[in-house]
């Protein structure tokens, strides 16, 4: 007995299943055919996007990560857990869906299995579009990621400066805490304050540009000296400079906005 396998897809008003145009006897039009869900799973094969290899293990957790959610329809995996190395501690998973699901069972299922923490991010892609058009650190985020099913973005930014002065808000904690803080949060203070300025500019935000940006403002190898907390008032003066500057314009925004109303 010949068969075909394929996944059922969300139609309009039913869902449905397609087969090709050419294919083997027996699946004519008007053939009778019986439909049984298969219990060995197929394997996936996942859309790269911006990523060039990774090591062995990530690819193991990705594959169990894309299993898990297989019957979403689709699943994207992004944060620095896809950047050269061994840290595990930043795994963003977005679910695209319209429907609301408990995640706990999974993130345990992870940590135990694994001794990881999912950050799972469940969103439409109604609310995704909106969030890359208007979030900086949304398009940092998916600057580079892997998917279940294939997926394009063509964006332009749009302004939402009450949306931008939360994010810079949290920038200012480097400022408050600045004798406090570790490396890494010092990197990820400064790397959104970049990510927003960039935005701003209407320039593209990816981990790399920032990066660049990051150099480029403050000075060459200063990233390497940020992550390993070698700072000191030189930096800290400049960052204040920039967070003044980049404040003053989003408030600028707010009021005409304001007076557009």
């Amino acid at each position: 007995m010949v068969e075909l396998i394929s996944k059922i897809s969300k139609g309009t008003r039913m869902d449905q299943i397609y087969i090709p145009r050419e294919r083997i006897p027996g699946f004519e039009l008007g053939a009778v055919v019986m439909i049984k869900p298969v219990l060995e799973k197929v394997k996936l094969r996942p859309y790269y996007y911006k990523i060039w290899n990774l090591e062995p293990i990530k690819n193991t957790i990705i594959e169990e990560i894309l299993n898990n959610f297989e019957h979403f329809e689709n699943v994207i995996i992004a944060g620095s857990f896809l950047e050269r190395g061994f840290d595990f501690k930043d795994i963003d998973v977005l679910l695209i869906t319209d429907k609301k699901i408990e995640t706990d069972k999974t993130k345990h299922h992870f940590e135990s299995a694994f001794g990881i923490s999912l950050h799972i991010i469940v969103i439409s892609f109604k609310s995704l579009l909106k969030g890359l058009i208007t979030d900086p650190l949304f398009q940092m985020m998916l600057s580079k990621f892997i998917s279940k099913e294939r997926i394009v973005f063509r964006i332009k930014n749009k302004m939402n400066y009450t949306l931008l002065d939360l994010h810079l808000l949290e920038s200012k904690a480097l400022i408050e805490n600045f004798d406090f803080l570790s490396g890494n949060e010092k990197y990820k203070l400064t790397r959104n304050l970049i990510a927003i300025k960039l935005f701003m500019e209407i320039k593209k935000i990816s981990i790399e540009t920032v990066n660049k940006e990051i150099e480029n403002y403050f000075g060459k190898g200063i990233v390497k000296n940020i992550k390993e907390n070698l700072l000191n008032n030189t930096f800290l003066n400049k960052y204040r400079r920039l967070y003044n500057e980049i404040f003053k314009e989003i408030l600028a925004g707010i009021e005409n906005d304001t007076k557009q109303e």
